[in-house]
């Protein structure tokens, strides 16, 4: 959220796509890099796909079925924004693999030929090998269809296989359903303990297409090649001087010849080395006397304005560095010269690159530090760098993303330095706890691999409570629902739920549950049978102005924890009157609606937030959240019904909540668009809040006491920001109360509850100022 966004909505309109469109154009066709203008292309292209769709109408925007004549559950390809382009992931022209397999089967290179030959004897019985030695990779859900036939098949369900290819073959000429060839991964376990960021294959692509950098390239050319030329032509030039002056001594045969010789080698050397373009500047040293020498080696006599020049050009390079050979000049140039020959970056990454090739490059490695060492001694005589030369840190970064380990492990090494990174990896640990359900070890290395490409899956755009497809919903998921042993991987999942809340909380204090691990959170309640609520954190551009069911039972579950704590009253909430509004069976009309409790859930957010029927984006966010204040925005949820209790304890996570809040508070100095910075340290804010209700009154006393201390540690600025929102906590945290505007008057000044969104401009951006 900034500044603008909080005053114009995103549109379903084609207006969106058409300034998205506008924007790659740009991009494209002025941009001055080669790769960007290359992506910059196919945004263009699926853009104006997008646009011509919309127009069209072969598009509908905020719709789970937002391209004509594709089910919901076909993967679309999506664009920012959750815009469908009309285009099926899985409906790519035919990839190497695919060509592969139809020379093969000796059938056409065609996707519906393929298909039939799948179906024949010989294509199932190569399903089924594939199937039982994990050999393959799913990247799109749909590359699991046939396997799932050849596993119903095998099982001699083929009632259950024939339904699921009646509705697999209209689109067998059009998408692929046949898995890609792999490893053999799949035949692992169904427990993952380790996970990891990108593969080795992935992190050794990343660092073997960076290029040479030019500047330092140039740097290096200049240092090697060009200053001892220039040493060359200066030293030349001495000669001919008496008391600094040249031209005074008459140059020799010697001298013309040399000066010949150096001629030449100028002109081979601009032909080697053309990275530095300096010596071509006329103006420069290493130029004036180069033209100086070339119209004297030819009988010219120089005119004062060139003899000049030459003069200026010989007294400043030894005025600089001194004459050569002298100890000061020979120092500089030594260094120098040490500096010119270390090995590049690029070449270091080259070697990088050849030492993973031997590994897997499918999945993680267990060991970095092999890969990321100095330069052996072999190394050196093999590739021409020097032995103890250092990788650096930027390719030494992005092999440790390789790192295969525990999640703790990965957040202990900054591997995973955020709860959005996290949440990138949790499916490779959802999608075994899950498929623990199935009893045979192939199906469930198979739904594995198809969850973990689910969760792939690009957010559509949806309004009007559209929920997002869920893998249930893949018919070859729930071709094989009937093999899922209810309860099964309930165990598992409920460990690994816990397991995953505490490392959210302990890792990353001050930050909310990104949606996308709420999404694998919600999954694991749903398999662990745990009946505990999870809610995602809504767009406050498209907000409809209602929440769904879950929020007023998050809110209870809240309600039941807090209630009567610091919390309840630092925000103002009435928690009964909440746990009423949700009890089963209960006419609602609490708060004069006459409506559900869903829509007096909505009310009640309405009111605390003050903005009355009001749309705007801004308005909406206030709204918003309130149903997080109210929610806790899974906090409650995580330690109430699932009791997770962080080992540092509530008070260290608090503590470190605020130093968060500390450092978000500095960035907003200065700052021209400070919106959602400010929004940011206020959800901090919360859940500080929230981790001092939990804390025994001691300790939280103790933490309160020391925020004084943390903030000392930043820019004034920060302290002057901060201490209307420090004295309003601690005036509730002495028993006090905020106005119904949500500021108090105290002996310290004015009181201020920390909240996020405003539509007046939020007085924290002008807390510095006013002070």
């Amino acid at each position: 959220m900034n500044d603008d966004e909080q005053q114009r909505p995103v549109s379903t309109h084609s207006g969106y796509a058409a300034h998205q469109l506008a924007r790659a154009l740009i991009t494209a066709q002025t941009h001055e890099d080669d790769d960007t203008r290359r992506r910059a292309d196919e945004r263009v292209q699926r853009w104006s796909s997008v646009v011509s769709g919309l127009a069209g109408g072969t598009l509908t925007a905020g719709s789970r079925t937002p391209v004509a004549g594709l089910p919901a559950w076909v993967t679309p390809e999506v664009v920012r924004g959750g815009f469908a382009t009309g285009e099926a992931s899985a409906g790519t022209p035919l990839l190497p693999y695919e060509h592969e397999a139809a020379r093969r089967a000796g059938v056409p290179a065609e996707r519906s030929a393929l298909f039939a030959y799948a179906l024949t004897d010989a294509g199932l019985a190569e399903l089924q090998a594939v199937l039982d030695s994990g050999a393959y990779e799913v990247s799109v859900p749909e590359e699991a269809a046939l396997l799932t036939v050849a596993w119903l098949v095998g099982a001699g369900d083929r009632l259950g296989a024939l339904r699921l290819l009646e509705i697999l073959e209209p689109f067998a000429g059009k998408l692929r359903f046949a898995p890609r060839p792999g490893p053999g991964s799949n035949t692992a376990g169904a427990e993952v303990p380790v996970v990891h960021r990108t593969t080795v294959g992935e992190a050794s692509r990343a660092i073997a297409k960076r290029r040479p950098n030019s500047s330092v390239e140039a740097m290096r050319e200049a240092l090697t090649v060009w200053n001892p030329f220039a040493d060359d032509l200066l030293t030349h030039w001495l000669e001919t001087a008496e008391s600094g002056r040249v031209l005074v001594r008459t140059p020799d045969d010697r001298w013309h010849a040399q000066g010949r010789a150096l001629l030449e080698r100028y002109a081979q050397l601009a032909a080697a080395h053309t990275r530095c373009g300096k010596h071509r500047n006329p103006k420069s040293n290493q130029a004036v006397m180069r033209t100086a020498l070339a119209r004297t080696l030819t009988g010219q006599r120089l005119d004062a304005r060139l003899r000049g020049l030459l003069q200026l050009a010989v007294d400043s390079m030894v005025r600089r560095r001194g004459v050569p050979g002298c100890a000061q000049h020979t120092r500089l140039r030594e260094r120098q010269a040490a500096d010119g020959v270390l090995p590049s970056k690029h070449d270091l990454g080259q070697l990088v690159v050849r030492r993973l090739a031997d590994l897997p490059q499918h999945t993680g490695t267990p060991e970095v530090e092999p890969f990321i060492g100095p330069v052996t001694e072999e190394e050196a005589g093999a590739a021409g760098l020097p032995a103890g030369a250092e990788i650096p840190e930027s390719i030494r970064r992005t092999i440790k993303g390789a790192l295969s380990a525990p999640v703790r492990t990965l957040i202990e090494r900054g591997v995973v330095p955020s709860a959005e990174v996290l949440a990138e990896l949790v499916p490779q640990l959802v999608a075994p706890a899950t498929a623990l359900a199935y009893d045979n070890a192939a199906l469930r290395a198979l739904m594995a691999a198809n969850y973990q490409a689910f969760r792939n899956r690009r957010s559509l755009l949806l309004l009007n409570f559209e929920q997002q497809v869920r893998a249930e919903e893949l018919p070859w998921v729930q071709a094989v629902a009937g093999y899922r042993r209810e309860g099964a991987a309930g165990e598992a999942a409920r460990t690994m739920l816990v397991h995953l809340g505490e490392l959210a909380l302990q890792a990353f204090p001050a930050t909310v549950l990104p949606n996308p691990l709420v999404r694998e959170l919600t999954t694991l309640a749903g398999t662990a049978a745990a009946g505990v609520p999870f809610v995602e954190e809504l767009a406050a551009d498209i907000f409809m102005g209602s929440f769904s069911g879950k929020f007023l039972t998050a809110a209870r579950v809240a309600g039941e924890l807090l209630g009567g704590t610091l919390y309840e009253r630092y925000y103002n909430i009435d928690y009964e009157l909440v746990v009423s509004l949700s009890e089963k069976g209960r006419s609602s009309g609490l708060l004069g609606t006459g409506q559900s409790p869903e829509q007096d859930f909505a009310e009640l957010c309405r009111c605390a937030a003050g903005t009355g029927r009001s749309w705007s984006v801004a308005a909406n966010g206030m709204v918003i959240e309130q149903a997080q204040i109210l929610t806790t925005h899974n906090l409650a949820t995580l330690a109430g019904p699932l009791g997770i209790a962080p080992a540092p304890g509530w008070a260290d996570l608090a503590r470190r909540c605020f130093a968060t809040v500390c450092r978000l508070v500095e960035r907003v100095h200065s700052n021209p668009r400070p919106l959602t910075t400010i929004k940011d340290a206020a959800y901090a804010w919360r859940q500080l809040v929230f981790y001092l209700s939990l804390c025994p009154a001691q300790e939280r006393a103790a933490v309160l006491a020391g925020l004084d201390g943390e903030v000392a540690r930043h820019p004034g600025h920060v302290a002057t920001r901060l201490a209307p929102a420090l004295a309003g906590l601690q005036l509730v945290a002495k028993g006090g109360r905020f106005e119904s505007d949500g500021t108090a008057l105290t002996e310290s000044g004015r009181a201020r509850r920390f909240l996020g969104w405003s539509i007046d401009g939020h007085w924290m951006r002008h807390a510095a100022k006013e002070a």
